[in-house]
């Protein structure tokens, strides 16, 4: 027997792999998870000898069992290709004590491109297995890199189009170029007055209303989704903390069977949840730090048990994390109620109305294996700073601020564990605040005299997403209010 999916929020609901990749979202708001996670039962000697796209194969294939394997491996060879400027698709670097796992490589830069150059394969791929006849619409919103390597992803799919809602002044000035210059027939960006929050609450809203499906089926589309709350995003994210454990055994760095701590710089909670689902398939991972920036509502969920989102929402230099609503937690708030649908449901709404929840002592036990904490602008600044002057490794925001939290965690426990932290973005994704960091002097200058700065500061050539916009015209101008969001989708799509 396969394994199904469920709905967090109701346990009647089951469907399949590729039923669960092409809903994106359970029909009452529930996100789907596993009913069981199978054991990776392949030998981590053996992995160790594997090139990215066979870990994945490993990886993919017990949780995406309704896949056959000809399909499975189409869609693994189409992702993980040229699009990738290494053959390792996501090379360790040891740097300033702790591995670096660069999750950057990808067309568009960011650790977004490990699942979203597979997702529209595994999405076309599902709806022919079933026999889905309506275009798919991706409908997403982004904290900055989601929008734009999903619009990389979907870009001129056929059977697909694309539409990207971000906090028209909450994302970096390169994040927002990327988005606003994408090529494709079928794709659509809009910038909102509003956060991030209010965006992903915006498209939530929309997938949950029955009246909005009843005419897009009418007009031959149904929705899916690109954000991490598709399962079909989780899956893929799994493979590089297996594949990075194959590589410390590699590399000599430990022996198979040891364990080692991740630590991964967290917004909206799929990135960690996705090492937690590779723990319980069998990696040895001891220590899950979960790294805020100063919307620290996770560090202070794990602190307290208390989950609040009534607090200011602060924009940062790492906006990926600008997040006070953390959609993923909900697949591990429901595994530690001990699956109770009825439970999570009463969490959840709480949520939405309270704007608060809190768990259990015994829920709380559960979470041992997570340690949190968050890293202050200053903080992250000073450690850009610092290991660029110690390693010359220049980092970005994101990756900082995980760097800054995993040097906390060390001074609070004095554990050597060997440690990978999850590197998240090219630095040259936020070159101006990465700069700045380095040094003041760099305030005055423009955003693309900076990349040429970095290059030379670094020695890492400019990658080709970065060429790419210097020129490019701007194709995506819409900005809605984030009450009109329904509005301009009905628009795009002539409803």
């Amino acid at each position: 027997m396969g394994v199904t999916y469920k709905s967090t929020r109701n346990s009647n609901e089951t469907v399949t792999a590729s039923q669960a990749i092409l809903k994106g979202l359970a029909d009452n708001g529930g996100l789907f998870v596993p009913d069981a996670i199978p054991a990776l039962d392949v030998p981590f000697e053996k992995l160790a000898g594997m090139s990215y796209q066979e870990v994945a194969y490993e990886v993919m294939s017990r949780m995406l069992t309704d896949f056959t394997e000809e399909e499975l491996k189409y869609c693994i060879d189409s992702a993980y290709d040229k699009k990738f400027d290494t053959p390792e698709i996501a090379p360790l670097v040891k740097k300033n004590h702790a591995y670096y796992l660069e999750l950057f490589h990808g067309s568009t830069i960011a650790f977004k491109d490990m699942a979203l150059s597979i997702l529209p394969y595994l999405l076309v791929t599902s709806a022919k297995k079933n026999e889905v006849k309506n275009e798919i619409v991706i409908l997403t919103a982004t904290s900055g890199d989601t929008g734009k390597a999903a619009l990389a992803g979907f870009a001129d799919v056929p059977g697909t189009r694309i539409i990207v809602f971000y906090p028209k002044n909450g994302v970096s000035p390169i994040q927002e170029k990327q988005m606003v210059t994408q090529k494709g027939d079928n794709t659509s960006v809009i910038g909102i007055i509003g956060n991030f929050d209010d965006a992903q609450t915006g498209v939530k809203n929309m997938f949950r209303d029955p009246e909005l499906a009843k005419q897009m089926d009418a007009k031959g589309f149904q929705f899916s989704s690109a954000n991490s709350i598709n399962i079909g995003r989780l899956v893929p994210q799994m493979v590089y903390y297996v594949y990075a454990y194959a590589r410390l055994i590699a590399n000599g760095e430990i022996k198979a069977g040891d364990v080692i701590n991740v630590v991964v710089p967290t917004g909206n909670f799929g990135n960690i949840l996705a090492a937690y689902y590779a723990k319980q398939m069998g990696l040895p991972i001891a220590k899950f730090i979960c790294a805020s920036n100063e919307n620290k509502v996770l560090y202070d969920f794990f602190e307290t048990g208390v989950y609040d989102r009534n607090r200011e929402f602060i924009l940062t230099t790492s906006p990926s994390m600008d997040i006070l609503i953390s959609s993923n937690l909900e697949r591990l708030i429901y595994q530690i109620t001990g699956e109770d649908t009825s439970k999570n449901v009463s969490l959840m709404q709480a949520l939405n109305t309270e704007g608060r929840y809190e768990i259990t002592e015994d829920m709380r036990k559960q979470l041992a294996e997570f340690y949190g904490n968050y890293a202050t602008e200053a903080e992250t600044d000073a450690t850009i700073k610092g290991v660029y002057e110690t390693d010359s490794y220049i980092m970005d925001t994101h990756t900082a601020v995980a760097a800054a939290v995993y040097g906390k965690y060390v001074a609070a426990t004095k554990d050597t564990t060997p440690t990978v932290i999850a590197s998240t973005a090219s630095p040259y994704k936020f070159t101006r605040s990465v700069m700045e960091a380095i040094d003041s002097k760099y305030a005055s200058q423009s955003d693309f005299e900076l990349v040429d700065e970095l290059a030379v500061l670094s020695g890492v050539k400019i990658p080709q997403a970065i060429e790419d916009i210097r020129s490019a015209p701007i194709r995506h101008n819409t900005v809605c209010d984030k009450s009109e969001m329904e509005q301009t989708v009905r628009a795009i799509l002539g409803l």
